[in-house]
């Protein structure tokens, strides 16, 4: 199995993000250690965003491993190989940009990127999966 030009540079650039993911492991035991004042609900956010973060990464390089399988073109081609990716980012994002802010101890308005994250997630894995049943 070969990967396709753009499928490959998808990967290298996903693969460069695990950088931020260590980062931000660093930063949980920062906070679990106490030396990083949140709130039950940032903690709890703070590690689903990492969580998100690192299983949407793996599954994004999964993906891209299936997409050039596929005869999908042009939308739906684009849809089933950055649909994963950019929903690891927005929902990851979601999770930390909502619990922003001093004692914060419910979502603010920036939650809608986490449901945004969420659609593109749920476009990218059946746009996939049809991809693979129909090829």
């Amino acid at each position: 199995m070969v990967l396709s030009d753009p499928s490959r540079d998808i990967a290298g650039t996903i693969l460069l993000t695990i950088v931020t993911i260590q980062v931000g492991g660093w930063l949980l035991t920062k906070v679990a250690r106490g030396e990083v004042p949140m709130t039950d609900f940032q903690k709890s956010f703070a590690r689903a965003g990492h969580g998100h973060a690192g299983v949407l990464v793996i599954l994004s390089l999964v993906g891209l491993l299936y997409v050039d399988q596929t005869n999908l073109e042009g939308f739906f081609l684009t849809l089933g190989r950055l649909g994963i990716p950019i929903a690891a980012i927005l929902m990851s994002g979601g999770f930390f940009a909502s619990s922003a802010g001093k004692d914060r101890t419910t979502p603010n308005r920036f939650v809608a990127i986490l449901w945004l994250g969420a659609l593109s997630l749920a476009a990218g894995v059946l746009t996939l999966g049809v991809g693979l049943l129909t090829a």
